[in-house]
C-alpha cells in the first residue's frame, strides 16, 4: 500500500481558500486544495482568494472566486461589467505574457514541439472598444423588466442587464438600448431559457469600423415581429433583420431571415478591399487588428506572382482577395452559402479576376478541386475553434501543397493538428501569435508549415 497522500477531492458547493498560480487555457488559474487541482475562474496568478466549488470531476475541480484575500501582483480593478472581458483584471502587459505563454505551452505540451520557434506576441492596438461585432441577449432583469445584456458568469440562463459595453463603440450601445427601449414599448417577452417559452431571444450588431454602417438582426422565437416597419426606424440604422429560430437551442444563425430596411449587406473596408458582409457571415471581430492579421499571413505564405492558391474555410474571401494580388491564382472553398456569394460578389466589387470561390465541405470536396484546378503550392486554412477534423487533415496532405499557412484562433487545436500534418510529411516552421481580443484569454496565431523534400509519403 502506497505511503504517498491521496489528495482530497472538494465537494460541489464547498467554499475554499486557494492561492491562485499560472493561468491556463481557457482563462482560468490553477490552484491546489489539498492536494487536488482546482481551476478558478476570475483569480490571477498570486491572487488569494475565497472560491466556490462548482464542478468536481476525476482529475479537477472548478471553481469562482467569491472574495479576493489578497490581491497578486498584476491584479488591476475591473472598468467594465462584462463577462466578455474576464481578463480585465489582469494588466494588459500581463495578459500578452499569459498569451505568449499559453501558445508555447500548446505547441510543446500539445504538439510535441521543442524547437519550433514561436514568435514574440503582436499587441493590439486598442485595449477597448475593439470589437465589431455582439451577440446579446434578451431576458428578465431582477425586478421583471426586459434586459438586453449578457449572460451572468457560469449561468445559461440568467441575462444581466448592461448600462454600458466598453469592448464596442458608443454607437453600438446607443443601438442596443434603442431596440431595448422598442421591445419594452411593445411588451415583448423574453425567451425563457429554462421553461422554453417566450419570443424575444438575441439581439446582433455589427459595425464597420472603416465605413460606420450598422447591421442589426432581432433572433426571436417563430412568429412575426410586431410592427417589423417600427422597429427598422427606431433603430435607424444601415441594415436590419429579423431571424426566427424554432427550438430551445441558443443559437444566433440558421432558422428563417428577412430584411426589414436597409442593405443587404454591411459594407466594411479593410486590407484595402471593399467588402459587403451578409448578416450569418464569419468576419473578424477586430478589423484594425485583422488587417495585421492577413499581413501575417501573406508574408508567410511567400507568394512571387505565380502560384496556385488554396484558400479553404474561406468566408467572405478576405484572406483569399487580400493575397490574391501576390498570387497566380486563388480558389476558396467554404461551407456557407451565403459566405460564399459574398466572396464573389467582393471579388467583382474589387476587380479581383483572379480570385474564385466555391460552396463545399473541405472534408468532402477538396478532392474534386485539385482534381478540377491542379495542386496548390499553398493552402491558406482559417478553421473554427475546433480546429481540423482528421479527415481533413488528410485531404490537405493529399493536395501536394508545397507550403500551409494555418490561421488558428485557439492554439490547443492548432498543435495537434500541427503535428498530425506532421505525419504527413511537413514541418511546422514557426507560430506568430496576435492579440485580437484583449481583455479576454483568446489568442489568434499564424503557422508556417513546410513539405519536407523529398516528399514523405502520405
Amino acid at each position: 500500500m502506497s505511503t504517498k497522500a491521496r489528495a482530497q477531492r472538494p465537494r460541489s458547493g464547498e467554499i475554499v481558500e486557494l492561492e491562485a498560480g499560472e493561468l491556463v487555457h481557457g482563462g482560468a488559474a490553477i490552484a491546489r486544495h489539498e492536494g487536488f487541482v482546482v481551476f478558478v475562474q476570475g483569480a490571477v496568478p498570486g491572487d488569494v482568494v475565497r472560491a466556490t466549488i462548482g464542478r468536481v470531476k476525476r482529475s479537477h475541480a472548478e471553481a469562482r472566486v467569491t472574495e479576493v484575500l489578497k490581491s497578486g501582483p498584476d491584479r488591476i480593478a475591473p472598468l467594465a461589467n462584462h463577462p466578455g472581458a474576464p481578463w480585465q483584471i489582469l494588466n494588459y502587459e500581463a495578459q500578452l505574457a499569459a498569451k505568449q505563454s499559453l501558445v508555447e505551452q500548446a505547441i510543446s505540451r500539445l504538439g510535441g514541439f521543442e524547437s519550433v520557434e514561436v514568435a514574440p506576441i503582436v499587441p493590439a492596438e486598442q485595449e477597448w472598444r475593439y470589437r465589431n461585432k455582439f451577440e446579446f441577449s434578451f431576458g428578465a432583469a431582477e425586478d421583471g423588466s426586459l434586459a438586453c445584456g449578457f449572460h451572468a458568469p457560469g449561468r445559461w440562463d440568467v441575462v444581466e442587464p448592461l448600462e454600458t459595453c466598453l469592448l464596442g463603440s458608443e454607437r453600438v450601445d446607443e443601438v442596443r438600448k434603442a431596440a431595448l427601449a422598442w421591445c419594452t414599448e411593445q411588451g415583448l417577452e423574453p425567451f425563457d431559457r429554462r421553461e422554453h417559452t417566450g419570443y424575444l431571444r438575441n439581439l446582433v450588431v455589427r459595425e464597420g469600423i472603416r465605413t460606420g454602417d450598422i447591421q442589426v438582426r432581432i433572433i426571436t422565437s417563430e412568429g412575426e415581429l410586431p410592427d417589423a416597419i417600427g422597429f427598422g426606424e427606431a433603430i435607424g440604422c444601415e441594415g436590419v433583420f429579423h431571424s426566427e429560430i424554432e427550438g430551445s437551442g441558443e443559437q444566433t444563425v440558421g432558422g428563417s431571415i428577412s430584411i426589414i430596411s436597409g442593405q443587404e449587406k454591411l459594407q466594411e473596408e479593410i486590407s484595402g478591399l471593399t467588402v459587403g458582409i451578409s448578416p450569418e457571415a464569419f468576419f473578424q471581430t477586430n478589423t484594425i487588428m485583422a488587417e495585421k492579421l492577413y499581413a501575417m499571413a501573406a508574408e508567410e505564405a511567400g507568394l512571387k506572382g505565380h502560384e496556385r492558391l488554396y484558400d479553404l474555410c474561406s468566408g467572405i474571401g478576405t484572406i483569399g482577395l487580400a493575397l490574391a494580388p501576390r498570387a497566380g491564382e486563388v480558389w476558396g472553398l467554404e461551407l456557407i452559402e451565403p459566405a460564399v456569394e459574398d466572396a464573389i460578389a467582393n471579388a467583382k466589387a474589387n476587380g479581383i479576376t483572379n480570385a474564385s470561390f466555391f460552396a463545399g465541405d473541405v472534408r468532402r470536396d477538396l478532392r474534386e478541386m485539385v482534381e478540377r484546378v491542379g495542386k496548390p503550392d499553398v493552402v491558406v486554412v482559417d478553421p473554427p475553434r475546433a480546429g481540423l477534423s482528421g479527415k481533413i487533415i488528410r485531404r490537405i496532405g493529399e493536395t501536394g501543397a508545397k507550403r500551409i499557412v494555418y490561421v488558428s484562433c485557439n492554439p490547443t487545436t492548432l498543435a495537434p493538428n500541427a503535428a498530425a500534418l506532421g505525419e504527413l510529411g511537413f514541418d511546422l516552421k514557426k507560430v506568430r501569435p496576435i492579440d485580437l481580443f484583449p481583455q479576454t484569454p483568446h489568442v489568434e496565431c499564424v503557422a508556417l508549415l513546410e513539405r519536407r523534400h523529398p516528399l514523405a509519403k502520405a
